[in-house]
């Protein structure tokens, strides 16, 4: 796997834009450097006059347009560079499949977050990384034609600056991944509880989520006081070697024009040549200054790089999952069925199910009818003891291969028909209304403004709990699926459509297995094997 470093030159590489024009406004700028220089020095020691101040002026202006220039083409280039990255990246997470257990708000926030990131890192770090690179050699070649010795002071003193950069590149680049990491959970984070805010609500768990955010931030907040401080004592450092390598020029300037140097220069240093070096020091040195100040966006921008490379690179999309077969309807033996939660337990159970049979679990509230139904499923680890489907234990595996509807039916944002369909794809409109029918919604169907087509939420927004529920048993009945899994499904529901409702699940034990959790006589007498808790 490539490199980050590698990953960003290979993008700048693909850039609509070389960086011929950026290499020409540095130059320029180079030129505007040694015009001021020799104008200054002019007009002090050379008494220029009108010529020398027009040359000041015009050398400033120079330099000025010089970074201006710069600044523009750097940043139009970094957006260019930025667009093109997110626009593979977001492709990539669209239309990349997912498993489970995966969510989409962490990549999502790496499109934005992260690509973010890499602005910094091509309108500010990569542009002062190469005028580094260029315009010191340029300043030292303009010095070495008046002072030979002050321009080999200004690259002897460069070995410091680069000690220092190395050594502060090492702290800032991980401090600038830890701190991408925790603002990518903290952004996944909020991403994925906003596209759950229906199911946090109907669960009543607004504190806990919020409680979750609240660390995220604060981690967040932590690892970005830690980045500033590195790049702060970093950059305070890099900014005492400057001054020290300025002021080493300038004894040495000072010390040659009065002559109290220890040893015989090999140059004659006259007054001229001197403040045309001490002019030119500074200009030695400011890019690297800048180098220094942007070096925090060159952490950041590796360490988005090498989290979106696996987005933006071309990862492989998962292989769709091949539809795994119904499970036919099973014959289930629970043998000594324990779950505990603490000093309290569930169990033991022992029961047998027949295959195609009504089965009823029957208990007080609070007595684990619901846990029962979930270590039968796979979706509850038991403690002790074992339930076995068909010869075979529960697991998760049984996931998608079972019908199921639980006490708080959660819906699919999409119509009425679209949550039918989900259970039966080939589900047509006719035998949608013939199941809404028997589960007893011919009156409320009437009642709903578009009829199939009638918009759902999340919680089934408009729909009473009897409703909800009928719906919900609808959808289940219709999943080809041989076993059958309810968890009250007759709460609510007045007597004549709870007998309708037992007489359905009667009808439907003929071919699949029936398992249903209740509290009600009435089902409970209508049962073929009954579970007491």
């Amino acid at each position: 796997m490539a490199t980050s470093a590698q990953t960003l030159n290979d993008w700048t590489r693909a850039a609509p834009q070389g960086p011929a024009a950026l290499v020409a406004l540095m130059l320029l700028g180079v030129v505007g450097s040694t015009g001021f220089a020799w104008a200054l020095s002019s007009l002090v020691v050379e008494n220029g006059g009108a010529l020398a101040a027009l040359g000041l002026a015009a050398a400033l202006g120079l330099r000025g347009v010089a970074a201006w220039g710069q600044a523009r083409v750097a940043g139009r280039r970094a957006r260019r560079i930025c667009a093109a990255v997110r626009d593979r990246a977001v492709t990539r997470v669209l239309d990349r499949r997912r498993g489970a257990q995966e969510t989409i708000g962490v990549d999502i926030a790496a499109c934005v977050d992260e690509v973010e990131a890499l602005q910094g890192y091509y309108a500010r770090f990569a542009p002062a990384a190469l005028e580094a690179r260029l315009v010191p050699v340029a300043i030292a070649l303009a010095v070495l034609l008046r002072s030979p010795i002050s321009a080999a002071i200004l690259v002897a003193t460069l070995l410091p600056l680069v000690a220092v950069l190395a050594l502060a590149g090492g702290a800032a680049g991980q401090a600038a991944a830890n701190q991408l990491e925790v603002l990518a959970r903290l952004s996944g984070l909020f991403v994925d509880r906003i596209r759950a805010l229906p199911i946090i609500l109907a669960f009543d768990a607004q504190d806990q989520v919020a409680d979750q955010v609240a660390q995220a931030a604060d981690g967040v907040a932590h690892r970005t006081m830690r980045v500033l401080r590195v790049a702060l004592i970093s950059s305070a450092a890099l900014e005492f070697f400057a001054a020290v390598a300025v002021a080493l020029t300038a004894v040495y300037c000072g010390f040659a024009l009065l002559g109290l140097l220890p040893f015989k220069p090999p140059e004659r240093l006259d007054l001229a040549a001197a403040l045309y070096a001490l002019a030119l020091a500074p200009e030695f040195y400011a890019p690297l200054r800048r180098l220094a100040a942007a070096y925090h966006e060159k952490q950041l921008g590796e360490a988005a790089a090498e989290r979106l490379h696996r987005l933006v690179e071309g990862e492989p999309a998962r292989p769709v999952a091949k539809a795994r077969a119904p499970l036919p309807a099973p014959h289930i033996i629970m043998t000594g069925a324990i779950r505990a939660f603490g000093p309290e337990q569930i169990g033991p159970v022992d029961a047998e199910i027949a295959p195609q049979s009504l089965a009823v679990i029957l208990g007080p509230s609070g007595s684990g009818k619901t846990t029962l139904l979930g270590a039968m499923i796979g979706a509850e680890p038991l403690s002790a003891g074992e339930i076995r489907l068909n010869g075979v234990a529960a697991s998760p595996d049984l996931d998608g291969r079972i019908a199921w509807s639980g006490q708080a039916p959660v819906f699919a944002p999409g119509s009425i028909l679209d949550n039918l369909r989900a259970a039966d794809p080939t589900l047509e409109r006719q035998q949608a209304l013939a199941m809404l029918n028997r589960v007893g919604l011919t009156e409320a169907l009437s009642r709903w403004p578009m009829g199939l087509d009638t918009p759902l939420d999340e919680r089934g927004s408009g729909l009473s709990g009897g409703e909800r529920r009928r719906l919900a048993l609808a959808r289940a009945l219709l999943k080809p699926s041989g076993l059958l899994v309810l968890d009250e499904p007759t709460a609510e529901l007045d007597a004549e459509c709870e007998a309708a409702v037992i007489a359905l699940l009667r009808e439907a034990a003929r071919t699949r297995t029936v398992v249903v959790a209740t509290h009600s006589p009435d089902l409970a007498a209508a049962a073929d094997t009954l579970v007491r808790l």
